[in-house]
């Protein structure tokens, strides 16, 4: 089973994050940052796979350190839940439109970590949750996971919009990069024969 656990403590954050990538995309998820929370439960859905995330952080200063922390987190789990990524598709893209903010996501899980982030926003704050940290959790995921990962955002004015579309494409882009490609099941994808 391509699974992974960790427990992360800092002088900032207290991390216990589970991870099921064959799993069915149930998730329990506690922040502390009501916007995370939902935007993380969209993520797991979309990709499929179930995700466990209790986190406690210094929001007294801001949601900074809990989001991007969390982000390292999942992408350390990522990157050892896929192992030696044997037969998995490893390229993945999805566009999701939602009302009236459309925003596409393509994504290669490369061992090249990269972030291309291109969803500008219109609102600082949604609720608690600091809007310029969409960026920082997807670089910090895409660091941690090995991922070349582009976001971006063809048009929209709803900053929830926008932000929602990000995570559920990219959800659905990692559901295609790592289900199985029957017709190499065995191998790696890459004419490097390692990825």
């Amino acid at each position: 089973m391509r699974a992974s656990s960790l427990k992360r403590e800092t002088l900032e954050t207290s991390i216990e994050l589970s991870l099921n990538l064959d799993g069915n995309g149930t998730s329990n998820i506690h922040t502390g940052v009501g916007f995370f929370d939902h935007m993380l439960t969209l993520l797991a859905f979309h990709g499929n796979f179930d995700l466990e995330v209790t986190c406690h952080g210094d929001l007294e200063v801001d949601c900074h350190h809990t989001v991007e922390d969390i982000g390292i987190a999942l992408g350390i789990c990522m990157k050892e839940a896929l192992g030696d990524k044997l037969g998995i598709m490893r390229y993945g893209s999805f566009t999701i439109p939602m009302d009236e903010a459309k925003v596409t996501v393509d994504l290669d899980i490369s061992a090249r970590p990269y972030l291309v982030y291109n969803c500008d926003v219109s609102l600082p704050l949604l609720g608690n949750y600091e809007t310029e940290m969409t960026e920082e959790f997807f670089r910090a995921f895409s660091q941690q996971a090995g991922i070349t990962l582009h976001i971006n955002k063809a048009y929209g004015k709803n900053t929830h919009h926008i932000i929602e579309a990000a995570f559920k494409a990219t959800g659905r882009a990692l559901a295609i990069a790592l289900s199985n490609d029957p017709t190499r099941s065995n191998k790696v994808i890459s004419s490097k024969g390692v990825i």
